[in-house]
């Protein structure tokens, strides 16, 4: 193979990874703009708003299963989130000058992600275009509480899933009921980001700051945190050797593993 098209593949699981971070937040967004925006006929057919948190956690979680399973995933591992890259390096199955390439990636990607829900126009605007801030009344101590558990409930479910052969398959299939719950519980404390890229992108088109620190800082914590507890724990079946949420098999540059494939 030609060293320049060699390089020029060197580049697609960053793109992969950044187009999935654009997709997440564009699609996932737009669910919590149609359940949530003043005026919306969801809001009317659904007023009960648990309802419509339980029923946009599940949208949103299964935007994510479908990027795992799709091309892109393939091509990136579908990470779509710093935190979970950064649990992957901490755990030793990707190398740190691709993670900090997915970072980039991934921030870049939720701002691309974050322009076209502006065409959402005023029903957009009325919830911030799906910002995340701490809720009224609960303040940033209980948002970063909020953020830190629930992050880390969804990476100590990501290790659980991805360390048992029988259920590695099926990792993707954990975020639709898991973010249901989690959104429909945590919410109103601080919006459940638990992604500090998903949290950037709306940020910047809509100005919505407020407390931004405490989405960077509860997940960081919480991946400190779920990977202390992976190491330690005793019920550890097989060592996670492969930095991805499914299409384990597919590395052909061996970029997610802690060693290069030949």
């Amino acid at each position: 193979m030609p060293r320049s098209h060699r390089r020029k593949q060197a580049w697609l699981p960053f793109l992969a990874e950044m187009a999935g971070t654009a997709l997440l937040v564009l699609v996932g967004l737009s669910v919590v703009i149609l359940a949530f925006g003043r005026g919306s006929p969801v809001e009317r057919l659904l007023p009960e708003a648990g309802v419509r948190r339980l029923l946009t956690g599940f949208l949103f979680g299964c935007t994510g299963l479908l990027i795992a399973r799709s091309p892109l995933g393939k091509e990136s591992g579908a990470h779509i989130n710093p935190v979970v890259t950064l649990t992957f390096w901490l755990m030793g199955t990707l190398r740190g000058r691709y993670a900090l390439g997915y970072v980039a990636a991934q921030l870049v990607g939720a701002m691309a992600g974050a322009l076209p829900l502006l065409a959402w126009g005023s029903l957009g605007r009325s919830v911030e275009f799906g910002a995340t801030v701490p809720g009224d009344g609960y303040g940033t101590a209980a948002a970063l509480a909020g953020e830190t558990a629930t992050t880390f409930a969804m990476l100590i479910g990501l290790l659980f899933f991805l360390r048992h052969r029988k259920l590695r398959e099926l990792t993707p299939d954990l975020f639709p009921p898991l973010y249901a719950v989690m959104v429909f519980l945590e919410a109103p404390l601080s919006g459940t980001s638990t992604n500090p890229a998903r949290t950037l992108g709306p940020a910047v088109i809509s100005g919505a700051w407020s407390g931004w620190w405490v989405y960077w800082v509860g997940p960081l914590m919480a991946s400190l945190l779920a990977v202390a507890v992976y190491r330690f724990s005793p019920l550890r079946f097989v060592e996670i050797e492969v930095a991805k949420l499914y299409h384990f098999a597919h590395d052909p540059r061996g970029i997610f593993h802690d060693t290069p494939q030949a």
